[in-house]
């Protein structure tokens, strides 16, 4: 099954360029019998730099992981329309599910979903401290669509 990492350089780093490398693909590209599956791992308010941006905003965090999947959609020729799935980890959930229920509503009526993705929120602690939301995504488009790998 040929599968390939994805990257989307100009949105957010790469994981091995952190001071201390971790070992993971922002995102894997598979390729199945004509369809391709993007599982986009967990996502958060992260900058070309790998440093953490909105530090303390949960709001701005939230609409900055929404641009860095994306940019991650984009750099394979997908669009939010081909997200079939997406889990949603809040560092404080209770406090801050009404602000994401909102920021995700506006911005999947934004993009004209419908229908709307499945998805789980969870509580947890993040990989930072200074992270207050990350977001992993699965999408499922026809291979045989202009794409930035173009299939491979």
């Amino acid at each position: 099954m040929p599968k390939k990492a994805v990257s989307a350089p100009q949105t957010l780093n790469e994981a091995f360029d952190y001071p201390k490398p971790s070992s993971f693909s922002r995102a894997l590209r598979l390729d199945i019998k004509g369809v391709t599956i993007l599982l986009i791992s967990g996502t958060a308010s992260v900058d070309e730099y790998g440093k953490t941006v909105h530090a303390g905003d949960f709001r701005a965090q939230c609409w900055r992981t929404y641009q860095n999947i994306t940019g991650l959609l984009e750099a394979e020729g997908a669009t939010w329309k081909d997200i079939v799935r997406t889990t949603c980890y809040l560092r404080d959930i209770e406090r801050d599910y009404e602000a994401f229920n909102e920021i995700r509503t506006q911005f999947f009526t934004e993009h004209e979903l419908d229908p709307l993705p499945a998805s789980t929120g969870i509580q947890a602690i993040l990989c930072r401290p200074d992270l207050l939301i990350e977001i992993e995504a699965i999408a499922i488009f026809e291979s045989d669509r202009n794409s930035g790998s173009n299939g491979q």
